[in-house]
């Protein structure tokens, strides 16, 4: 049986991964969740860490999900977390740029918490540095930028412990986030909420194709090695935070 082609990532996400997956990897888990999956790019490389399952409330995107995801063997569901099996819990959740769109922050981590098994891990994404908020942030539909205090404090409040910042995106993330300001600045928002905007901000700009996914890693390449060499800055933040066992 021909293995699924896993779709190429964007120059941030592919920056982002270079995190998550030694972050991941670390934990070994049995079982993921993914909250906020998008097309499932990040989901169909989880997906071959462990038994997956993964919810999306986009249509669209639930459906290039669901088709990308489902033959390696993961389940994607159409809705948010609490479309989740009650009372099921996962070694791992992760949600990767999905907080920020999120109006009641703290209210979403009180949910997605008991999710965890206890002992397990949370492991979300977002963007940092709250200055650098923009064009691009109020585009697709972002409420905030983090700093690692503020989302320290949210996931303490929610009752994680052992939490663990990981900046990434040096240097190359900063002009991306300029590029990404200029292209919002001459955009059209596809609705007047934050809620409205955010339903297709996994659609945005996102790459298509072998040769882009392979143009992508050989530009990014060079970059894996120097944001790892300055984990504490950077305008996109990993948090790592477990449930108490």
């Amino acid at each position: 049986m021909t293995t699924p082609q896993t779709p190429p990532l964007a120059p941030r996400a592919a920056l982002r991964w270079n995190v998550v997956s030694r972050v991941v990897s670390g934990l070994r888990p049995t079982t993921i969740l993914e909250l906020g999956c998008g097309q499932g790019a990040m989901g169909t490389r989880l997906a071959r860490m462990g038994t997956y399952l993964a919810a999306e409330p986009d249509d669209k995107s639930f459906e290039t999900a669901q088709a990308r995801i489902t033959p390696l063997g993961g389940t994607v569901i159409h809705g948010d977390h609490n479309k989740i099996p009650e009372g099921s819990t996962y070694d791992v959740v992760c949600a990767f740029e999905v907080l920020e769109h999120i109006a009641d922050d703290a209210a979403a981590l009180a949910g997605w918490l008991p999710l965890v098994k206890p002992g397990g891990h949370l492991v979300l994404s977002v963007p940092s540095e709250p200055h650098r908020f923009g064009p691009w942030d109020e585009l697709v539909g972002h409420y905030r930028r983090y700093d690692a205090a503020g989302l320290t404090a949210r996931l303490t409040e929610a009752g994680a412990v052992d939490i663990k910042m990981i900046h990434y995106g040096w240097p190359l993330g900063y002009l991306l986030d300029s590029v990404r300001d200029r292209l919002a600045g001459g955009k059209t928002a596809e609705g007047d909420t934050a809620e409205e905007r955010t339903s297709g901000s996994g659609r945005i700009l996102q790459p298509s194709g072998a040769a882009a996914g392979a143009a992508i890693k050989l530009a990014v390449s060079p970059f894996i090695g120097l944001q790892r060499m300055r984990t504490g800055k950077g305008p996109g933040l990993v948090a790592v935070a477990q449930r108490p066992a």
